[in-house]
Formats: C-alpha cells, sequence, structure tokens
C-alpha cells in the first residue's frame, strides 16, 4: 500500500560550476553563481556545493582544468548528486566530454533556462516560442543526445519540446524548426492586428530584470491579478491591461524579465513579447534597489534594450523594494573605504535622482509606499503624450 507522504519525484541535488577569468572577475562571478543557485531552485533542484577555478579562459575540452574535474567528480561520487551546472553555455563537444567524465547529468546555464521557461509556459502562443527555443539549443547537440537517449529519466533539463520523445534525426527537427517558426509567424500577424485595434490609446510597457517585482506593480496599477511569486522567470506571456489614472485611459503590458547571459534563441524567440516594449510610448524600468548588485542588473536591461533599439525611448526608472534595502552605517573613526552596501537609502535616491536623464522614483510594491507619487508622474508623462496625439480629448483631463 503506497503511503501518502511518498513521492514519485526526487528532489534533485546540484553542484554549480563557474570560472574567474580575464573577463570575469571573483566578485562577479560570486554574483553569477548566486543568480544560478536562483535558477536551479527556481527549477526544483537544490545546490549543495559550489566549484570554482581560476584560468585565463574556459578549457575547449572540459570547460575546467582536469584536475579540478576530477575533484568534481569524487565529490558527485561521494555525495550521490544528480546535476553539475555550468554557468556558462558549454559546446557540444565540451557537453559530451565532461558527461563522459562526470558520468552524471550536465547543464549549463542556457539549457537549465530553457528548462525553467518550458515549465512556466502557460499559453500556446508562448509554449510554441519555447519549444523553438530548445530545437534550436539542441540541434547542434544531437550527437550527445543520440548517446545518451537511453539514459533520460525526466527531471530537471530532460522536459523535452511539447513533452514529446526527442526527434533524434537532423532533417525531422529542422523540418519541426521551420513549421514552428511559420506558426509564430502567423501568430505575429494576428498580434499585430490586435495592437493596431488599440492603437487609440497610449501603451506603457514595464521592463526590467527577472524578479525585480514587474507583476505587483501591473497588479497594484492595473488591479488586475496577474501570478507573481518570487522566483525567475514567474511571467512568460505578456499581459496587457487598460489602466485609468484621473479619467485618463492607457494600456499597462506586462513582459518577461531579462536575465545576464539570456540565451540568443530565446530572445529570437521571444521577439513577440519584445515587439511590445518596441511599440510602446514610455517604458517604465523597474529596479531592485534591495538587491546587492542591482547597478549592474539596470545596465544588463539597458544593454539588451539598446539592442533592440528602443533605448530612447521614453523612460521612468522606478526602484522597488524600498522596504528591503538595507546598508551598513560606517563609524566616523572606520579609514576603510566606503562600499556600496555603507550607501544610505537617502544618498542612493539623491545619487541616483542626480546622474539618470530619466525621471525616477523609489517606491514598495508590497507595502504600498510612495504608490500615489509614482501614479502622478505616471499620469503626466501618459497626458503629455495623449494631448500631443489627441488633442481632441482634451476633455478627459
Amino acid at each position: 500500500m503506497t503511503k501518502l507522504n511518498d513521492t514519485s519525484i526526487k528532489t534533485e541535488t546540484t553542484i554549480l560550476v563557474g570560472l574567474i577569468t580575464q573577463k570575469q572577475t571573483e566578485e562577479q562571478l560570486e554574483e553569477y553563481l548566486n543568480e544560478l543557485a536562483f535558477l536551479c531552485e527556481t527549477a526544483g533542484s537544490v545546490p549543495q556545493k559550489r566549484f570554482t577555478q581560476k584560468l585565463t579562459m574556459p578549457d575547449s575540452r572540459t570547460y575546467v582544468g582536469s584536475g579540478k574535474l576530477e575533484e568534481i567528480k569524487e565529490y558527485i561520487a561521494a555525495g550521490e548528486i544528480d546535476i553539475a551546472v555550468f554557468d556558462d553555455e558549454l559546446s557540444p563537444s565540451q557537453l559530451r566530454n565532461i558527461e563522459n567524465i562526470l558520468e552524471c547529468k550536465v547543464l549549463d546555464r542556457n539549457s537549465l533556462i530553457l528548462h525553467i521557461f518550458a515549465t512556466r509556459a502557460r499559453t500556446s502562443y508562448s509554449k510554441t516560442q519555447v519549444e523553438l527555443a530548445q530545437y534550436q539549443y539542441l540541434l547542434p547537440r544531437l550527437t550527445r543526445m543520440w548517446t545518451h537517449l537511453s539514459k533520460q529519466k525526466g527531471g530537471i533539463g530532460m522536459r523535452g519540446p511539447g513533452e514529446k520523445e526527442i526527434e533524434t534525426d537532423r532533417r525531422i527537427i529542422k523540418t519541426r524548426i521551420s513549421l514552428l517558426k511559420e506558426k509564430l509567424k502567423d501568430i505575429d500577424k494576428q498580434n499585430i492586428t490586435q495592437r493596431k485595434n488599440r492603437e487609440s490609446l497610449v501603451r506603457v510597457a514595464l521592463v526590467g530584470y527577472t524578479n525585480v517585482g514587474k507583476s505587483t506593480i501591473m497588479n497594484l496599477i492595473s488591479k488586475s491579478d496577474v501570478f507573481a511569486e518570487n522566483k525567475l522567470f514567474a511571467t512568460l506571456d505578456t499581459t496587457v491591461r487598460k489602466v485609468v489614472i484621473e479619467n485618463l485611459p492607457f494600456l499597462l503590458s506586462d513582459t518577461v524579465g531579462f536575465i545576464r547571459k539570456l540565451p540568443h534563441s530565446l530572445i529570437e524567440s521571444f521577439k513577440s513579447t519584445l515587439d511590445e516594449v518596441r511599440e510602446a510610448d514610455i517604458l517604465l524600468h523597474i529596479v531592485d534597489v534591495s538587491h546587492p548588485n542591482f547597478e549592474e542588473q539596470l545596465d544588463v536591461v539597458k544593454q539588451t534594450l539598446s539592442e533592440i533599439k528602443v533605448a530612447e525611448k521614453p523612460a521612468i526608472i522606478v526602484f522597488n523594494k524600498i522596504d528591503a534595502y538595507s546598508f551598513i552605517e560606517k563609524d566616523e573613526d572606520d579609514l576603510t573605504p566606503v562600499k556600496r552596501e555603507n550607501y544610505s537609502l537617502e544618498y542612493m535616491k539623491n545619487t541616483w535622482m542626480a546622474k539618470t536623464n530619466s525621471p525616477c522614483l523609489f517606491i514598495s510594491a508590497t507595502k504600498k509606499e510612495n504608490i500615489e507619487e509614482f501614479k502622478q508622474l505616471l499620469y503626466k508623462k501618459v497626458k503629455e503624450i495623449h494631448e500631443k496625439r489627441y488633442p481632441y480629448n482634451s476633455f478627459l483631463y
């Protein structure tokens, strides 16, 4: 008889592997591995240990050196670790070589993100987008998939496109990719028509790093019920809501969050989501001010916006989560250099309000702090665009 608390799915354990290189300092690697650990937790696994090594550049065969890989192998064997997750994209040959040595499941950051996207996709459109990205990732790795197909037992990294048996024939996969691209083109045409039907209203898009509180802000401003939780990529599908502030209506859209080292195939697949950003009149750039490296996250988003050619759009920078902001106040006789963690919130406010060309404000969406100020600033910016575009509708405000 099966006990009620029995489970057929064992929580998988992982180890994380990263490199200190000429392009990546020890401090940066620590932050990247913290994010990688959060990705693993979001996927449902438990990170057990981190392995790092200082190299000029990744080893072309095994990413890390042979001695470090042997150390990792011994730890995996002793601790019965299920997955080794590498912080950078592995080439097909690196992936094959590492799996042969470690004799366990090996994922890189890209495949882990793809798995999370596969489990998070809800609509037919987002599922099609993820499936396309998965096949594009799989195609150059077919040789490895032939070798390891018999070992697949499910779990993280093994959720195949559409939960179907993975096609190992290169021609079939290329045909499937072509069909998915055509399907997305058809859906894109429908979305373009829908967006044209909404052209009578000013459009505002929420952008930002993943897990900065965009969906929470969306729910707060639009009084809707968009799914939000403290995990990476809680939102994949673009959500558009009509919002009214002081009789002035506009459209607010919530989009997928950005992240460092986001797989290029996902950026391509989620083109339509980015189209919402491209066609927006105003960008609300949400930043988690409580995150120790929020400046870098802010730069990642700005770089991505620049890549899709929307960096010049009117934007409001919204520093969220001020309720979680903390700092270490230095003693007067402490002569050590002042660091980021020593800055008070008031200092941060004055600094960012002075240095940015965009309007910015500091709020807490969960505690509803400074929300009225936020709404008034948003209303002002929407009104400016509305007056220029529709002067005959001035009776609205």
